[in-house]
């Protein structure tokens, strides 16, 4: 039965393990000499290969999750250049934006006169601040906060 399993397994240029016989055609296999009695035995199903295994997509599906997280964004999970993840304006734009955001609540409260939030507006706009932490410690320093 080995040699039957071997010359099936040519035929269908698959491995031999792939191979599976019909126990009901076990006799009939046993019977069948030449390449072409194989065939036959192919053809009305008495020899059949098992379908090939799939790529399990559990692992893809959980790593998807975490990336949708926000996770999986370490150095060793970056390909590209410096700012080819996020752009130097979209850098910019998120760090603007939240030192504008922190200027337009102490303008609010009245915690900074608005010569001086004009003063700093300009500065942020120009650069000046590295964030938000470096505005409060100017805006600490300066003692242009009111208390």
């Amino acid at each position: 039965m080995r040699s039957k399993k071997l010359l099936a397994a040519k035929i269908l240029k698959v491995s031999p393990k792939k191979i599976k016989f019909k126990a009901e055609a076990l006799e009939d296999i046993g019977k069948a000499i030449t390449r072409s009695d194989i065939r036959g035995l192919i053809a009305v199903k008495d020899i059949t290969q098992s379908k090939k295994p799939h790529h399990s997509r559990v692992r893809a599906r959980k790593i998807a999750t975490q990336k949708k997280k926000g996770l999986r964004k370490g150095h060793g999970s970056r390909k590209g250049k410096k700012h080819s993840k996020i752009s130097k304006k979209e850098k910019w734009m998120v760090k603007i934006r939240a030192q504008r955001k922190l200027l337009k609540q102490l303008r609010e409260r009245d915690l900074i006169a608005p010569k001086n939030y004009r003063l700093v507006y300009a500065k942020s706009k120009g650069g000046f601040f590295r964030n938000r932490r470096h505005l409060n410690l100017y805006l600490d320093e300066h003692n242009l906060i009111k208390k």
